[in-house]
Parts: structure tokens; sequence; C-alpha cells
């Protein structure tokens, strides 16, 4: 199917020098993206770090591959090379900046990887204002009926079938096992998965050695899907310290295993200050069908949040909100650090508005506040219209996100 992500490239590539930088989980289908890219440009390279040839040409230096792809002969069109799980190589930064500084107006430049990318800043950032980063997700109910670039946040709704709305949620958003609709396959999916990202990925990319207690983290991680997490409990039941499970969280996150969301505190009243809340990437992993309806929420508005960020529509955050005295709501969207929509998820249309959702509204002046219900039938009204708090078909309030 086609991806919205290669609509990105594309539009990028009209319109800036820059590197793209396509980051995303393992198996979510940037290579594919990336090779479709040879439909709109047959000039078209692509070197995988991970293929022993193609190493050792990146080993040669930026000289060698831009002479091997012709970037010294006159061509009718400017090529694109893509450069595939390069951040393997230990000097992919230097690397990349000799050969953008030497060849960016004469060549498109892609980077892929399935670790995040951007994480590097933290310590300084040589390649500062020679790329932007685009965040890959999995496929989404917006990207089911529709592929195009958005200029701004909210399009109009847009009615998906039922069934792939059911298989999207029983089979997740990673293409494969969303595509292939079997249960078997999509079991057989995850676990080799799952072997990979902690057997390969984790082993070979950072030091940690424990990759069974880390395993065991995940999986309790499932299990406390939408939950504040308790980092001394967590840190008892897989036998190492809280600094420890800290970091492995961090590296968790890193490899697009899980993300945490946030207490939302400025303006709330006796909020909680530091327990997150944790999500799986793959919300087929999750069990619990309440809990995998929120995720399956959360999900899709991180992917809007950072599709919005990325195409430099603003800055979008993703929250919570709590207070001291338990009443929350599931989820708050800031734009430019301003709240401007609350969500709160809920298995039944048959539940009245959570007071929650009036309390949070009016204390945070938050434009948008929806409950958003799957056992609803969808409507095409567009819920953005209307500013007090509202029941929501799930597949209605998704399909005008990202």
């Amino acid at each position: 199917m086609e991806r919205l992500y290669q609509n990105i490239i594309s539009w990028h590539f009209d319109r800036y020098q820059q590197m793209v930088f396509l980051a995303g989980p393992r198996q979510v289908g940037k290579t594919t993206v990336s090779k479709v890219l040879n439909t709109f440009n047959d000039q078209f390279y692509y070197l995988n770090w991970d293929i022993d040839k193609d190493r050792a040409l990146i080993l040669a230096g930026q000289t060698k591959v831009a002479h091997t792809i012709n970037l010294d002969l006159l061509q009718k069109r400017r090529p694109i090379i893509v450069f595939d799980e390069i951040h393997k190589y230990p000097n992919w930064k230097n690397f990349l900046k000799g050969f953008f500084d030497a060849y960016h107006e004469k060549i498109y430049i892609l980077v892929t990887g399935s670790s995040r990318l951007d994480i590097f800043r933290e310590g300084g950032d040589s390649l500062m204002g020679r790329y932007f980063v685009y965040r890959m997700h999995p496929i989404t109910v917006a990207e089911c009926v529709r592929t195009n670039v958005i200029h701004q946040e909210i399009s109009k709704p847009t009615l998906i079938d039922d069934q792939i709305f059911k298989n999207l949620l029983n089979f997740g958003g990673f293409p494969a096992p969303f595509l292939k609709k079997n249960t078997q396959f999509s079991n057989n999916w995850k676990r080799l998965r799952r072997q990979q990202l902690f057997r390969e990925d984790i082993r070979d990319l950072t030091s940690i050695q424990e990759i069974s207690q880390l395993e065991i983290l995940a999986g309790l991680l499932k299990d406390h899907t939408g939950q504040l997490l308790n980092l001394s409990n967590i840190s008892q039941q897989v036998g190492v310290s809280i600094n420890t499970t800290k970091r492995w969280l961090d590296t968790l996150e890193t490899f697009y295993y899980c993300f945490l969301i946030r207490p939302y505190n400025k303006a709330v009243i006796r909020s909680i200050i530091k327990e997150p809340k944790v999500y799986l990437w793959d919300w087929s992993d999750v069990i619990e069908l309440g809990a995998r309806c929120e995720n399956f929420v959360a999900a899709h508005l991180l992917k809007a949040t950072h599709c919005w960020t990325d195409l430099g529509l603003g800055e979008y955050g993703l929250y919570f909100v709590r207070d001291k005295d338990k009443r929350e709501v599931d989820f708050l969207i800031t734009k430019n650090n301003i709240p401007w929509c609350l969500v709160e998820v809920k298995n039944s249309k048959n539940k009245s508005i959570s007071e929650h959702l009036y309390r949070f509204k009016l204390q945070l002046n938050v434009p948008h506040a929806f409950q958003v219900v799957f056992d609803a039938e969808p409507v095409d009204k567009d819920c953005f219209e209307i500013f007090d708090p509202i029941i929501v078909p799930v597949q209605t309030f998704l399909s005008q996100l990202v």
C-alpha cells in the first residue's frame, strides 16, 4: 500500500536541500518506502550498511561513493541516494557531513535507521542545519484513507471500512501483519521481531549484557500499558536498581519498543509531577482490550504530534493530565506549549462524558475536549468544529489526524 512517508520525502526533496533522516521502528516500512522512490527517479542508489559490498564502499570514503554513482558526470536529473542503517558505522556523522558538504547540490540524500537517528544531538550535533528528521510510524486510520502531505493539523473526516479498522486494532499497524491479516503469521512475526530487537539490535548497539532481564522488563511493560509506572516496584520485579531500570526504559524508547507519556503540570492544581505512563509502539501486543484501545489512540496521537512537528506546523507535545485527587484525562495535546486538545478514551458510548474532561477543559482553557468511544458508528462530521466536550466515534476522530 502507498504510505504517507514516500509522499513526504518527495515533497521535501522538491523544496529543500537538507538530507532526510527517516527514523522509526524495525520493520515499520522504512526500506520499502525508500526503494519506492526508484519509481519517481530512475537515478536511484541504495546502500545498506548491513550488506558487505555496500559497507566496503562506504568505508572507502565519500569520494569513492560519489565516483561509483557517477556524480562526476552531467546527469539529466538530480539522483537520490539512500544510506540505510548507516548509524551502525561508528564514524557515520562525519561521513555524512563530508558527503553532504561536497555533493548536496548534486544529489538528494536519504538516511534511514531503526534506532533514533536524532539521539546524538544530546552531545552536540556536527550535522546541524544539514538534515530534517521525519519520524515514521505504523499505519494508522488516517493513513488508510489518505496519504497526501498535510498542510494543517486536522483533515475532514473520511470513513474507513469497518473490517480494515478491526484489522488495524487487532493486528497492529506494522505493514506485514496488518496486510497479512493472519493470526498465526502475526504471532510468528512478532516473536521474530522481538528476537531481532533484543538479541541483535539492542545487544549489538548498547552495552547492556543482561538481555534476559531486559526482556522481563519489556514483558512487564505490556501488563502496565496506560498505567502510572512505579519504578520501585518494577525494579524489584526485574531484579535491578531503579537507575538501571530508568536506563533500560530509555533504551526501550530509543529502539521504539515503547514510549512514555508524562503528566502535564502547568496550571494543573495539585498535579502529579513525576510518574509517566507507558504505551507500546505495537498496540497489538497488548492483550486486555480496554488497555489496547487506549494504546491504539495513544499511538495515533503520538504519530500526529510527531508528524505535525516534523512538517513544521508548530511544536506539539503529548501528555496526560492527573491531579493528586486521582482526577485524570487520558491525553492532552499541546500546540506551541499551549493546551490544545483533551482526549478521554472509553469503550462504550453509553457512559456520560467524564466530569474530569469538563474540569480540566475549564482549568486549562483547552479549545477541544473529546470523549472518544469504540462502539459508536462513525459519522461524517468534523468534530473539531465543536468546542464543547463531546462524545466522538473513534473512527471519526482518528480519521481527522495523520
